[in-house]
């Protein structure tokens, strides 16, 4: 609801007057609303974002744009959109019935013209981003982005919605072998890289678990877990007839990843968190 003022004024010979001073309200009869189908986002991920637009009005809008600014913020002396538009993902509802695909103008800002909302009815329209390497993936990290309608007879429309980073380990994990080439009766060692690119530690409570079976068998094993010397049965787990390996749930941790960004293009630095657990036996 918007308040309006006017006034009028008298003139006659070389006199001026004015008189009072007239309040209105203009209603709008359009309303909208935006939503995000997930609350919380990682890396590379698809959002699917939902606008519904509703006209209370007797009167039918025709050719309105929406355009949304996929999440652009500042940084430094450049404008960074975490979040790249899903190309041909746009699809359109007036009162629930699909209708044909309108136009994309343009993908930065996202622009989406040819809207219709009818009287006392209703409009959705619904796309997916994706997740591009300037968003923030840090644990304050979030993306709020903005959508406007707009379009003749109407006081323009803005929504919003804020998605959150998603505060989760993300784990990986790399196994080698040395030496490649062993003799009978030879040691071997393996070695298990787990690296964590998300942004909260894998602690105790997260049950990290590596297991795998060792072919040929191994015996006299000597197990280390960044740097510290482990304890079969309370670290972890050995079979040596079947050369099936376990570690216990618990014990392993992984540090979260560090993010910083290029201070030219903005573009997300990600310096995972490492740990590496590694297993010597004779063969």
């Amino acid at each position: 609801m918007a308040t309006f003022y006017n006034q009028a004024v008298l003139s006659y010979n070389g006199n001026t007057t004015t008189s009072n001073i007239t309040t209105g309200e203009l209603l709008e009869v359009l309303s909208a609303t935006k939503t995000a189908v997930v609350d919380e986002y990682t890396a590379n991920d698809a959002v699917t974002y939902v606008i519904s637009i509703i006209n209370s009005g007797a009167t039918a809008f025709t050719g309105l744009t929406v355009t949304d600014n996929l999440g652009a913020y500042e940084f430094g002396t450049i404008t960074l959109v975490p979040l790249t538009y899903s190309e041909g993902s746009v699809l359109y509802y007036e009162n629930g019935v699909l209708q044909p695909t309108p136009t994309v103008t343009a993908t930065t800002p996202l622009t989406i013209t040819g809207i219709n909302v009818p009287a006392g009815g209703n409009a959705t329209i619904i796309y997916e981003a994706r997740v591009n390497g300037t968003a923030p993936l840090d644990v304050a990290g979030t993306i709020t982005n903005t959508a406007v309608i707009s379009g003749n007879g109407i006081t323009p429309v803005t929504v919003e919605e804020t998605i959150n980073a998603d505060i989760a380990p993300t784990l990986t994990i790399s196994k080698a072998i040395s030496p490649s080439t062993v003799t009978e009766n030879g040691r071997i060692t393996y070695t298990f890289v787990i690296q964590n690119s998300g942004n909260a530690e894998a602690t105790a409570t997260d049950n990290v678990v590596v297991t795998d079976t060792f072919n040929p068998v191994l015996t006299g094993l000597t197990v280390m877990f960044d740097g510290a010397a482990w304890t079969e049965g309370e670290n972890y787990t050995y079979d040596e007839a079947t050369g099936n390996f376990a570690t216990v749930a618990g014990q392993i941790t992984v540090p979260a990843a560090t993010y910083t960004q290029d201070p030219t293009t903005g573009n997300r630095i990600t310096t995972p968190g490492v740990s590496v657990l590694t297993v010597s036996g004779t063969i």
